[in-house]
């Protein structure tokens, strides 16, 4: 059994040392090179100076030393923190100093874009970079080294001794208003959901995961896990156009595929080939439309479709058994594995089944907390009072900030995030109800309903949308399919029509808070 996060690989390199463990633009590394080179980077890391709990950063686009670099830090003993390639100097900066990053690995043109920043790093002392170059950048105060630096063999240099309730990883959770907040994972976290997944995913050493969601994100990160976990293959993707991960899947042959709502809204409208590798797929980060999930069962009929919730507080809660769709499409299942999720009153009493309540989550998966920030941890992280009497110590369990409710089988029913909720003419009203009927219009590529202020309604419902390309298609058109399937409370009082894709946030999901303060700067311009 793997209780530590770099102990995956390397117990599936003592197993089946000669399966391929990671695939990037064709080059392979099988088990027991990737844990080679784990071990290498290991001692080299060690030998710089990362001590136990140091954090090691990675800004890097998803190749083989990103990996490396991650799982060699996490088996120095060091706490690895990715970055998500498409952040910006000063995001990538307040990510470094938030947690006091020791060593950062990146490429050239990357470091090039962080000169003016990195000075801002106090604790900063080393860079590797990845990329041959024939000159590295000096940058006063920092050692840059070269990649064949670290991950060239050298004398095993023992570290600090792990246990599976040290730190192993800071993910940071994306925001467009304030600043992200750091997750803070343990080795157990990490490993606990690997095999929960693993389980009701059925994965194995015949699998060949495709891993297109960022590595900074838990449930990208995971496709790494669950693969090395299973001793399965990963496949690593960069992708810059949807088209290209169906051409991936196809020369691939992959059979196991995870991506958010937004990014399957777009390849549920291309056309497929006839794809016989792919076993399953799966859903997080958001609710799937209706009309997306029947474009993809219609598109990939023998592959079993999972539909999941989680938090990256927590990584994973639910998922719905693929033999349940049809009974209960709307549903986020059941807890998974090795966890008990609960709907519970603002009290903590459980609800009863069809009442809304917040979702709360106990068990191995819930993490240690936001880094360096107790206000915000002890509102998310609190003790669990229904514990058996006797015990002195609280258990802690994760609130998730999310209204669900259950029916009387035990299956949940995603409602909306607290903080999303729009409160109109005194009613509570589900985004994702607006936006359903929207999307089942099959008129619109994307959608976001959103509460702005208001002085008489306290909010109004703004609906913004991208239409599909080559439908024509009106407002008082949307208005009338929404006024078919809606009551009056719930009609959008403005539609905003939007040629380009909606914006996203790093993890993929639509951008909510940032569509908001969009349209209310406006307001606030038009006024003037």
């Amino acid at each position: 059994m793997s209780n530590l996060v770099h102990e995956l690989i390397y117990k599936s390199a003592n197993q089946t040392p000669d399966l391929d463990a990671l695939v990037y633009q064709g080059a392979k590394k099988d088990y027991a090179t990737l844990s080679e080179e784990v071990e290498n980077v290991s001692s080299n890391l060690i030998s710089q100076g990362l001590y136990r709990n140091e954090r090691l950063a990675v800004y890097l686009e998803k190749r083989h030393e990103t990996v490396i670099s991650l799982f060699g830090a996490a088996a120095a003993g060091g706490v690895f923190v990715p970055v998500n390639p498409i952040l910006k100097p000063e995001q990538v900066s307040y990510i470094l100093c938030d947690c006091n990053v020791k060593i950062l690995v990146t490429s050239v043109d990357r470091l090039n874009l962080l000169i003016t920043v990195l000075p801002k790093c106090p604790d900063l002392n080393t860079v590797v970079v990845v990329d041959s170059a024939e000159k590295l950048p000096v940058i006063s105060g920092l050692n840059i080294i070269p990649w064949n630096q670290i991950c060239s063999p050298s004398a095993s240099v023992r570290g600090s001794r792990i246990i599976d309730s040290d730190m192993a990883a800071i993910f940071y959770t994306s925001g467009s208003t304030g600043k992200p907040k750091g997750v803070v994972l343990s080795h157990r976290n990490i490993v606990a959901g690997a095999e929960s997944v693993a389980q009701y995913l059925e994965n194995g050493p015949d699998d060949r995961i495709l891993s297109v969601l960022p590595l900074s994100f838990d449930y990208g990160f995971n496709q790494l896990t669950t693969a090395f976990h299973t001793r399965a293959t990963c496949v690593l993707s960069n992708h810059l156009f949807p088209r290209e991960i169906i051409e991936i899947i196809q020369a691939e042959e992959i059979s196991g595929l995870g991506a958010v709502p937004p990014l399957w809204i777009q390849l549920a409208q291309l056309n497929w080939p006839k794809i016989t590798s792919l076993r399953y797929i799966t859903n997080s980060g958001g609710t799937m439309p209706q009309a997306t999930l029947g474009m993809l069962r219609g598109i990939l009929p023998k592959t079993k479709i999972f539909l999941m919730y989680g938090l990256t507080e927590a990584f994973r809660s639910t998922y719905l058994s693929p033999q349940e769709i049809d009974i209960r499409p709307n549903s986020i299942g059941k807890a998974i594995p090795n966890a008990e999720v609960l709907v519970l009153r603002e009290d903590g009493t459980e609800c009863a089944p069809g009442e809304p309540g917040e979702l709360v989550h106990r068990g191995a998966l819930v993490s240690m907390g936001y880094w360096n920030n107790l206000e915000k941890t002890s509102v998310r992280f609190r003790p669990f009072s229904h514990q058996k009497t006797g015990l002195t110590t609280p258990e802690i369990a994760v609130w998730s900030g999310d209204t669900v409710r259950s029916d009387k089988e035990g299956y949940l029913y995603f409602i909306c995030r607290q903080d999303e909720m729009i409160k109109t003419s005194g009613y509570r009203v589900s985004p994702t109800e607006i936006e359903e009927v929207v999307y089942a219009t099959k008129l619109i590529d994307e959608a976001a309903a959103i509460g702005i202020p208001h002085l008489v309604l306290g909010q109004a419902i703004v609906l913004i949308v991208t239409p599909r390309e080559g439908t024509n298609v009106d407002a008082d058109a949307l208005l009338a399919a929404c006024k078919l399937n809606l009551p009056a409370f719930m009609l959008p009082s403005q539609i905003i029509f939007k040629e380009a894709p909606l914006p996203h946030n790093s993890n993929g999901k639509i951008d909510r808070k940032l569509l908001s303060k969009e349209i209310q700067d406006n307001t606030v311009k038009a006024k003037k």
